[in-house]
């Protein structure tokens, strides 16, 4: 597998539609102008999803907004590894066709929604990303309803990312722009019923996907991503495969004292009859090797006709380990983050 990284500023896409320059990097240097996608209105992709963990509370929630054209899909899930559960409500907007109001970088841009079941709000303040959910019939497996709250991730501007640009190669016309932001710290607090869960930033981190483009239909793709502390230090990764044609670059990369280490590729062990038996991970590179001991499935299949999906997203604790571009071993034990296998229909 090839690996070339951009390192310098350029438009995504040529007057045909097909990307320029193809590969990774560790900033979005690919300019972004949903006008120039040649495909469909309703072929265009565009999404901002975010995950914030408390390593010590050990729990977590997670929000999409996304506007796929003919929808707009939106969600917040709670995730309880300590008692092993999963709440979530979603929602969705019909034909929105881009007016959903996503920037086109990562860096500025609100967006908002809101409906008679849920509202979530995204604002950029300086370099806080700050989170706003309100959720009225939200209810928890043990009886707690309503759920509301503010998280503020707070990014440093020199941190690396995970950004890639690719096609797929039965349609070069189709991409994913994506840009994935880890090692947030998270301060600010979520209540469900009466119970106040606070998110501190000592101990509480939150990452970003970010993502753009114009997808081929149906896609099966794997995705894990890790944010928070080792030994002191911030500390994760971001690893996946099965979405477009990944030959220019993989997406593969650890994260050490805000600077990205970037991985050739890893392959998932799942067995996917019991997506709560033990997973394993191993690299092409021998960099990535790690066991995973699953918490709880966030398990979620949607059949609307054009739209369908079946997602296990796992959460859980993670041990091995990983070796950086200095050939420096960092152990990992019970790091607690997720992995995921989706299949979709979009």
């Amino acid at each position: 597998m090839a690996q070339h990284e951009v390192t310098r500023p350029v438009e995504l896409l040529d007057e045909k539609g097909h990307i320029i320059e193809e590969g990774w990097a560790r900033q979005l240097h690919w300019k972004y102008d949903r006008d120039k996608i040649k495909a469909p209105w309703f072929r265009k992709k565009e999404w901002d999803y975010y995950y914030v963990l408390s390593h010590e509370g050990e729990y977590g929630i997670g929000v999409t907004m996304s506007d796929l054209g003919y929808a707009g899909l939106f969600a917040i899930a709670w995730i309880d590894l300590k008692n092993r559960t999963t709440t979530q409500v979603d929602t969705m907007s019909i034909l929105p066709m881009g007016k959903t109001g996503f920037s086109p970088t990562s860096d500025r841009g609100d967006v908002s929604f809101r409906d008679k079941k849920l509202a979530i709000s995204y604002r950029l303040k300086g370099n806080e990303r700050i989170i706003t959910l309100d959720c009225p019939g939200f209810e928890t497996p043990d009886g707690k309803r309503g759920l509301s709250g503010e998280i503020a991730l707070t990014r440093d501007p020199k941190m690396d990312t995970m950004c890639i640009a690719t096609s797929w190669k039965e349609n070069r016309k189709a991409f994913y722009l994506n840009q994935k932001i880890n090692c947030m710290p998270a301060k600010g607090a979520i209540t469900i019923g009466k119970t106040k869960y606070t998110f501190d930033p000592k101990e509480s981190f939150g990452g970003l996907d970010w993502g753009r483009g114009n997808w081929t239909y149906k896609n099966r793709w794997y995705w894990g991503s890790a944010s928070g502390l080792l030994k002191g230090q911030p500390f994760g990764w971001n690893i996946g495969y099965g979405f477009s044609d990944r030959s220019p670059a993989s997406e593969n990369m650890l994260f050490y004292k805000n600077k990205a280490h970037k991985l050739a590729e890893v392959t998932f062990h799942i067995d996917t009859t019991n997506y709560t038996a033990p997973w394993k991970f191993t690299s092409s590179d021998g960099r990535f090797e790690m066991d995973f001991e699953p918490a709880v499935d966030r398990a979620s299949a949607v059949n609307m006709g054009i739209i369908k999906s079946v997602q296990h997203q796992v959460f859980g604790y993670f041990t091995g380990q990983v070796i950086l571009d200095d050939g420096k071993k960092l152990k990992v034990d019970r790091f607690m983050a997720f992995a995921e296998d989706v299949l979709m229909w979009y």
